[in-house]
């Protein structure tokens, strides 16, 4: 019995062995080789952002203002050439004005909504701009430059910086007169989008007291101009490679 232990021990010792002296053959003749990559291009998708807010005393007449506000900024894209896939509109939200009283009578109610419109033609900004605001219902939020296809760009992140790991690791192993064999294995990891240009403006709202039902508006100042060329947009992205060494 003693003996036959013994024997499963030694042959464990050696079982450990081989699978040590394997873990050590596959650090030997592997190289990991880390390196970053970048993509940059001129922004081709224009994202604007509207907000419509109504209030009446008559649901009715706060809904209908509303709604013929959504439909000239509807009307407003038809024209400058937006489809009807580039173009957002979210549901018109009602909601009543109370004079605070127990009673809890409505005094008024409040109508909102929002348009988002992707534009391709940046020439078309400052008119889809312009000709939306002019009820003094519909509110400019903001305007944001981005890239249509991002994964596109993602991808030419990545083999930038899989070309400089190759790169790398190729120099590297020169000077010794080995060559770099397979990839067995690599990490990616792709960083958020810079350069996202952004501006805009928003109109607050104020009420003095609990017995104002009807909002003061302070109208902010018509929005600035957009830039006429923004800023390029920079996608990152960092790998981490383990090549065999042949």
């Amino acid at each position: 019995m003693k003996r036959f232990a013994a024997s499963l021990i030694f042959m464990f010792a050696l079982a450990t062995a081989g699978a040590h002296a394997q873990d050590v053959k596959l650090i030997a003749d592997t190289l990991t080789v880390q390196a970053d990559g970048q993509y940059e291009a001129d922004p081709d998708l224009a994202t604007l952002s509207f907000h419509i807010s109504s209030q009446e005393k008559e649901m009715r007449t706060a809904y209908e203002k509303a709604s013929q506000s959504m439909h000239r900024i509807l009307d407003v894209a038809s024209k400058n050439g937006l489809k009807k896939d580039e173009i957002s509109t979210g549901a018109l939200t009602v909601m009543p004005m109370y004079e605070g009283d127990r009673n809890r009578k409505t005094r008024a109610y409040r109508v909102d909504g929002d348009v988002v419109l992707r534009v391709h033609d940046f020439s078309t900004i400052g008119a889809l701009i312009d000709d939306s605001v002019q009820d003094g219902i519909t509110d400019f939020r903001s305007l944001t430059y981005s890239l249509a296809d991002v994964e596109a760009a993602k991808k030419e992140a990545v083999a930038n910086a899989m070309r400089r790991a190759v790169d790398r690791a190729t120099i590297a192993l020169k000077e010794s007169g080995q060559r770099l064999g397979a990839l067995r294995f690599a990490s990616v990891d792709v960083s958020q989008i810079v350069g996202l240009a952004t501006f805009g403006t928003s109109q607050t709202v104020e009420v003095k007291d609990s017995w104002s039902v009807f909002a003061m508006h302070k109208v902010a100042p018509p929005p600035p101009p957009p830039p006429v060329q923004p800023g390029k947009i920079t996608v990152a992205a960092s790998v981490q490679c383990a090549f065999q060494i042949q």
